[in-house]
């Protein structure tokens, strides 16, 4: 990621007409940000790093402890924390995303293609509470 960007400007890319491939990127520079946080933690594989700023500020310790646990000892581990991470980077950068609901100031949902899986669709709503964007339940 390119620190040097001024943080107080957004990005957009023009689209150049219907394509396989069109990015939609979120209007908050805030959620941006998280976006950016995380898919930086996810690909040094900070799965502990990533948690912590993921999950819902309401979770228990205890099923933030339980959902760590997934991504790092499950059988399915590996496979979801590499979906996980590639959904991030994706709605991060906007590559799938069919549209963006909620005012992307206190609630943000991605619709999205699935980066992986084919014939994918997928939903990840973000909330912002006390200033902080987290994944919602």
């Amino acid at each position: 990621l390119n620190s040097s960007i001024d943080d107080n400007s957004a990005i957009y890319y023009p689209s150049d007409g219907p394509s396989d491939v069109e990015m939609l990127q979120t209007t908050s520079q805030s959620l941006q940000t998280k976006l950016d946080q995380l898919t930086e933690l996810g690909l040094a594989g900070d799965k502990k790093g990533f948690v912590s700023q993921f999950v819902p500020l309401d979770l228990s310790p205890i099923d933030a402890a339980g959902y760590l646990k997934d991504l790092t000892t499950a059988p399915e581990a590996e496979g979801q924390w590499r979906n996980l991470i590639s959904e991030i980077s994706a709605i991060r950068c906007g590559k799938g995303v069919d549209r963006i609901e909620g005012d992307q100031v206190s609630k943000a949902v991605f619709h999205f293609i699935h980066p992986l899986l084919e014939k994918c669709d997928r939903e990840v709503s973000f909330a912002c509470k006390e200033g902080e964007w987290r994944a919602e339940a």
